[in-house]
């Protein structure tokens, strides 16, 4: 078999919807909304592109509220603007017959003391334990130090910014929603022992620590179909927390098995995507690899497994991966942000345009819709500033 008839491009079933392929667009944070968190029309012709590949898309992370953090020129989904917006960008997307996912996104800990401080919002944690002592000295000079979330205030993410977030992505057209739970952001602050020294139904025992993920998705699950939604988890992560998780495998051994119990009662998510060890340039791997997820969930998995140092290999791993069942897909970040065309690149054994990781951040179009398609000439000039404007 060559990897042009594995089962990377065969389709597949998530959800209530069929996909063309297996190779998946990871959420990439890329700053090109505006100031306002309004997606914009360079986001909506990134998206168009890739959706031309017959790939899962999932978007960069966007803001369920200003309430749960701010970063500058990500996207927010909590009002009709942002909704609108999002709207066209999924016509797009499925006037070309693309599936794409939002996902949604709440900071905790990490948000930016000063940009809420700004919006007269108070920077909330799970506990007030920051990510290291020069997040404390930004909050502090700001005047605004992390405060532990109250159980009110717990009430209010689950049952009002998190389901109206859901329930204007719906009406925005997203045929998946996935909740960002892992790389130490909300969600994980609570999983994690490290970030969640609560003593109260939140804090302690991971039954407790998991309440948390656990009501958002049963509230939500209430909103839209079920089969509509999906999770991001990183069981082994090492960013933006103390330490990896000693624990890691039991403790999200416990949420897989509340999830998959779930999908037995016939609330099952569409899919759970998977953050594993990261693969070093030396083809090695750090943390390890998260395989007792697939072995307790029996749905969909999108493995997101650091990829890209695959192209050394030929692209065996990926191969391997999606032919060792058939509900498998795997994802990448980097090279589809390189190239619109990743999988015909793969499948046809194509070169691949190489990611400028200076360009990831920026505001303008330079390194977001300048990467060719195969074939196509590069005439990308980094002198040439085309700006954002927003959709809707």
């Amino acid at each position: 078999m060559t990897i042009s008839n594995s089962n990377l491009f065969k389709p597949i079933k998530v959800g209530n919807k069929t996909i063309k392929n297996r190779i998946a667009h990871l959420p990439t944070t890329r700053n090109r909304a505006t100031d306002d968190h309004v997606p914009t029309d360079l986001m909506k012709k990134y998206y168009t592109a890739r959706a031309k590949s017959g790939s899962l898309l999932i978007t960069e992370a966007t803001l369920i509220s200003l309430d749960q953090g701010v970063y500058p020129n990500v996207p927010g989904m909590w009002n009709k603007q942002q909704k609108d917006a999002w709207k066209e960008i999924t016509d797009s997307v499925h006037s070309i017959g693309g599936t794409i996912a939002i996902q949604l996104w709440a900071l905790g800990r990490v948000g930016n003391a000063k940009l809420l401080k700004d919006e007269g919002l108070p920077l909330t944690g799970v506990s007030p334990i920051y990510e290291h002592e020069k997040a404390e000295q930004d909050a502090i000079d700001a005047g605004n130090p992390i405060q532990e979330l109250t159980q009110d205030q717990i009430k209010d993410i689950v049952y009002n910014q998190f389901a109206n977030a859901v329930k204007l992505a719906d009406e925005a057209g997203f045929d998946f929603i996935e909740l960002h739970g892992a790389n130490s952001y909300l969600f994980e602050q609570f999983i994690h022992p490290g970030t969640n020294k609560r003593t109260d139904k939140y804090g302690g025992s991971i039954e407790n620590r998991a309440r948390f993920l656990f009501e958002v998705v049963d509230h939500v699950s209430t909103i839209v179909d079920p089969a509509k939604l999906a999770i991001r988890l990183s069981p082994l992560n090492n960013f933006q927390v103390p330490f990896v998780n000693p624990e890691g495998q039991e403790d999200y051994s416990y949420i897989v098995e509340g999830l998959q119990k779930r999908a037995d009662e016939g609330k099952g998510l569409a899919f759970i995507d998977v953050v594993e060890g990261r693969f070093t340039s030396d083809g090695g791997t750090e943390g390890c690899n998260v395989y007792f997820v697939g072995e307790i969930w029996k749905g969909p998995l999108l493995k997101g497994r650091n990829y890209t140092y695959d192209r050394k290999n030929e692209w065996k791993t990926i191969e391997n991966d999606a032919n060792a069942d058939d509900r498998t897909l795997v994802g990448f970040g980097r090279y589809f942000i390189a190239n619109p065309d990743l999988p015909a690149r793969i499948q046809k054994g194509n070169e691949l345009n190489d990611y400028d990781r200076s360009t990831f951040y920026n505001t303008d179009d330079y390194g977001y819709n300048t990467y060719p398609f195969y074939g196509e000439e590069n005439k990308a000039d980094p002198n040439i500033k085309v700006l954002c404007v927003a959709l809707a």
